[in-house]
C-alpha cells in the first residue's frame, strides 16, 4: 500500500513521540530516580522516588500556613486545642493521637507515670480521647502555642490556675455546650471523649478568639534524610517506656510505647512524627500524687529529624517555647508532625543503630 510523503512522516512522528512517552515512563516510575516538586510560596523542595514512601506534600498556596508543622491547611490560621490524653496502658489505643499536629508527652509523678498533651489544629478527628485531668505544667506550656485548652477537671495546683483565667479553657466538669460525652462500654475514668468540631463549636460559642497569634517555628526547606534506621529509647518507666524507631525509607519516627506500637485507634495506624524532641528538667514532688517540672527558664534539648540529631537547649522567652543551637540560633524542623518528650535530667535516651 502506498502511502504520502506527507502522511509517511506524521506517521514517523507519532511513533517516535510514543516511544519517547514509553521511555519517560520507565525512567521515572521503573528506575526511580527522584523528581523536585518547588513550591513558590515556600521555596519548598519533595523529593519523591518509586523506592521511597515519603508522601509529596500537595500544598494548595491559598490555604493558611500552619506555623507549628511548617504545612497548609484549612485550620493553619486557625488557634489550636491542646486537649489533655491518657498515657495508660488500659486507656490504650488512644483516639486522633496520630492525627495531633504536635504531641507534649512528659511525668506527672516524678520517676512516675506519663501523660499527654496533643495539639490539634490541621487535621479534624471525629473522636478524641480518653481525655484526662489538666496538671498545671501542661498549663504552662499551652500558654506559649496561643491554644485554647481542654481537659477533664485537674490537680488543685491546676484548677488554681485556671480561676486566674491565665487560658481560654474548657473543662469537662463544666462541659459546656456538650462538648464532651462519655462511652458506656468502658470504665471510667478512661470513658471521656470529645471531638474536634465539638471542641470548635463550643470555643465559638464562648466567644473565645479563634484566629491563632503564635510566631510560629522555622523550618528546613530543601528535604534530605540520612541512610540508616535506628531505635531513639526513652526511659520513662515500663509501662510508659517508649522507643522510636526512625525509618529511613519514610523519613519517619514510628512510635512504640510499652514494647507495642503506638496507633491510632480511629484510623488503625501507628503513630508516625516527622520530628521528635527531647527536652530535659528537673522533677520534684510536691503533694501527694503531683510533681512540679521546672520547664519555665532553660534546658538541655535534642531535636532529631531526617535521620539527624541538631543538640542544643531549650528556652521559654516571652511564652514561646524556642529549641536554640550553640549559636542560640533557633534549630530548624522537618516540615510535619511534631512529638516532644519531656524527661528528667538524671534521665537519658540511648540509641541502638539496626
Amino acid at each position: 500500500m502506498k502511502i504520502s510523503f506527507k502522511k509517511e512522516n506524521l506517521l514517523k512522528s507519532a511513533v517516535a513521540l510514543t516511544a519517547l512517552l514509553m521511555i519517560l515512563v520507565f525512567y521515572f516510575y521503573t528506575i526511580g530516580n527522584k523528581i523536585s516538586i518547588y513550591n513558590k510560596e515556600e521555596s519548598l523542595f519533595v523529593d519523591i522516588s518509586q523506592d521511597s514512601q515519603s508522601v509529596v506534600i500537595k500544598e494548595d498556596s491559598n490555604m493558611p500556613l500552619n506555623k507549628i508543622t511548617g504545612e497548609r491547611c484549612n485550620n493553619g490560621d486557625k488557634r489550636p486545642f491542646f486537649v489533655m490524653l491518657a498515657a495508660d496502658r488500659v486507656a490504650r489505643p488512644l483516639s486522633g493521637i496520630s492525627q495531633a499536629d504536635l504531641v507534649f508527652e512528659m511525668p506527672v509523678i516524678t520517676d512516675g507515670i506519663t501523660r499527654y498533651m496533643a495539639l490539634f489544629q490541621c487535621e479534624e478527628p471525629n473522636e478524641i480521647g480518653s481525655i484526662r485531668s489538666s496538671r498545671h505544667d501542661f498549663i504552662t506550656i499551652a500558654q506559649g502555642f496561643d491554644a485554647i485548652y481542654a481537659h477533664w477537671g485537674g490537680s488543685k495546683f491546676a484548677l488554681d490556675k485556671l480561676k486566674e483565667k491565665v487560658i481560654n479553657n474548657i473543662d469537662a466538669l463544666v462541659n459546656p455546650h456538650d462538648t464532651y460525652f462519655r462511652k458506656k462500654t468502658i470504665s471510667a475514668p478512661h470513658n471521656g471523649f470529645t471531638s474536634f468540631g465539638r471542641l470548635y463549636n463550643t470555643a465559638e460559642k464562648l466567644g473565645y478568639r479563634l484566629k491563632t497569634d503564635f510566631i510560629g517555628y522555622p523550618h528546613i526547606k530543601a528535604i534530605s534524610r540520612s541512610n540508616g534506621n535506628y531505635e531513639i529509647n526513652i526511659p520513662y518507666p515500663a509501662p510508659y517506656n517508649v522507643k522510636f524507631l526512625y525509618s529511613s525509607k519514610s523519613n519517619e519516627y514510628l512510635r512504640f510505647i510499652g514494647g507495642f506500637k503506638e496507633v491510632d485507634k480511629n484510623i488503625n495506624k501507628q503513630v508516625a512524627v516527622k520530628n521528635l524532641v527531647i527536652m530535659k528538667a528537673a522533677s520534684k514532688q510536691v503533694k501527694d500524687q503531683y510533681n512540679d517540672l521546672e520547664i519555665e527558664d532553660s534546658g538541655e534539648a535534642m531535636v532529631y529529624r531526617n535521620g539527624e540529631v541538631a543538640r542544643g537547649i531549650w528556652e521559654r522567652k516571652s511564652g514561646k517555647y524556642y529549641f536554640l543551637d550553640s549559636d542560640k540560633k533557633e534549630i530548624e524542623f522537618a516540615i510535619g508532625k511534631i512529638w516532644i518528650s519531656i524527661i528528667q535530667t538524671n534521665q537519658d535516651v540511648f540509641i541502638n543503630n539496626l
